[in-house]
């Protein structure tokens, strides 16, 4: 039961996030439209890729770190 329970509230979670992104879409296409114009677009580009990339060195230091307790 439990198990129906949580794959239906996951799907329920995606249909309700793939809507709200299709209703943003509208907007949101006018700003990108704005910031491309402007060249901001490239600056959010640079931002979010290092706060991705800061993420996964910031995992991969912790896995280390933990491999090597655990080894101990």
């Amino acid at each position: 039961m439990k198990k129906y329970l949580k794959s239906f509230l996951l799907v329920l979670f995606a249909l309700g996030c793939f809507v709200t992104t299709q209703a943003q879409d509208v907007a949101a296409n006018a700003n990108i439209d704005v910031m491309r114009s402007n060249g901001k677009i490239y600056v959010v580009m640079a931002v979010v890729a290092t706060i991705v990339t800061g993420l996964f060195l910031y995992v991969y230091s912790i896995d280390k770190k933990i491999s090597k307790l655990e080894n101990k």
